[in-house]
């Protein structure tokens, strides 16, 4: 472990934006570029054909995390950032998988799905395609039961967040 990261977690950051080309590839750049990963992106236009959000996931210390807000609020096009690690918020990620059904295992894999609340999009005479929403512990338990069937492919969203109710902070004194 690197000196001083003891104390990095995981942030979502919700970062509104004007919806222009290049706008995406700034704000990835100024982050990579300083040399944090990212460890999710999604982006999409806002009900504001003229706004788009970006759901930014990095893991950092809290200095870091404050650095990168305070570059990313430096850029011209960024209308807003919000870190979601300070509010009530809930996240929801989508994943596709095709997963090897031949007998006996399609009842069982039919079983799974309805647990999860994943939804069969296509079948094959040897597979199934399930698509699966929902927070990352569930998706990461869907994934390791369907492994058990044989995975032929397997794709995936960005994580995208959105708060709950009014934005209130999980702790008021961590707001500055």
């Amino acid at each position: 472990m690197e000196l001083g990261t003891e104390n990095a977690k995981r942030h979502t950051l919700a970062v509104l934006v004007d919806n222009r080309p290049g706008v995406l590839a700034r704000v990835s750049a100024l982050i990579s570029g300083r040399g944090y990963n990212i460890d999710s992106l999604s982006v999409a236009e806002t009900m504001d054909p003229d706004v788009s959000l970006i759901t930014l996931i990095t893991t950092g210390t809290p200095r870091i995390i404050s650095q990168i807000i305070k570059q990313l609020r430096k850029l011209i096009n960024v209308v807003k950032v919000t870190d979601l690690a300070e509010v009530d918020h809930v996240e929801r990620q989508l994943v596709m998988v095709r997963v090897k059904a031949v007998e006996p295992n399609r009842a069982e894999i039919m079983r799974l799905a309805q647990i999860f609340r994943a939804t069969i999009i296509d079948v094959s005479l040897k597979t199934y395609t399930l698509e699966i929403t929902g927070g990352q512990e569930k998706i990461r338990a869907a994934l390791a039961l369907l492994a058990e069937f044989g995975v032929e492919e397997q794709v995936s969203t960005g994580l995208t967040a959105i708060s709950k109710g009014t934005m209130a902070p999980k702790n008021p004194k961590t707001i500055t």
